[in-house]
């Protein structure tokens, strides 16, 4: 996992590097940048029915490059952390936190200076996972080695560039690979994330 994190990591460096020598459009679309925001996540598939399993409220922060092939498409590799998981509608409010390292490679499409549409795969490489309810007013968690440790997937969504280096954007995570790696459960981690970002 190290060493897969440590890859996307040079080659988000290295991508910037190239930007900065060839890179002859407004500061707010390319570079190198950070960016952060809220997760919206849930499990999705067909055994995890909407009833049983409302969103639940996490965060994400990292970095990411734009390597542009053009005047209006942009390759985007980046590395975050980000807090994912579930809340059942059940007695004890029981929930799932599931922290993970998420690489995505995303293409980029600048429809203006502004607006760009996006998708592309993402690996994420799981970091903690806990599990959590509150009975008789108090709680208690239970750590559990019973989650998969990689998920495959894939990232769509819109962003926006703002003035001064800023931009905005959402996105929907669709997770390919069972949340439960000792169970024939038809159980994935998907949600969307909203982001603010800033290029240097």
């Amino acid at each position: 996992m190290k060493k897969s994190i440590l890859l996307f990591a040079v080659l988000a460096f290295f991508s910037f590097e190239i930007n900065a020598q060839n890179y002859d459009r407004n500061d707010a679309i390319g570079g190198f940048g950070i960016r952060g925001g809220a997760n919206f996540f849930t499990f999705g598939g067909s055994d995890a029915p909407n009833n049983d399993y409302d969103n639940r409220v996490g965060f994400h922060g990292g970095i990411y490059s734009n390597l542009f092939l053009g005047s209006r498409i942009a390759l985007e590799p980046g590395v975050y952390y980000s807090v994912k998981g579930t809340q059942y509608d059940a007695v004890g409010d029981p929930r799932a936190i599931l922290n993970y390292v998420d690489v995505p490679l995303l293409l980029r499409l600048y429809v203006t200076d502004g607006l760009n549409i996006f998708a592309g795969p993402q690996a994420s490489f799981l970091t903690s996972s806990t599990f959590e309810a509150n009975f008789g007013g108090s709680s208690f968690s239970l750590n559990t080695d019973e989650i998969t440790k990689t998920d495959l997937g894939f990232v769509v969504g819109v962003g926006y560039n703002l003035p001064k280096g800023l931009n905005i954007q959402g996105s929907y995570d669709y997770g390919t690979s069972p949340v439960f790696k000792n169970s024939n459960a038809d159980i994935y981690n998907r949600g969307f994330k909203v982001s603010l970002g800033y290029s240097f």
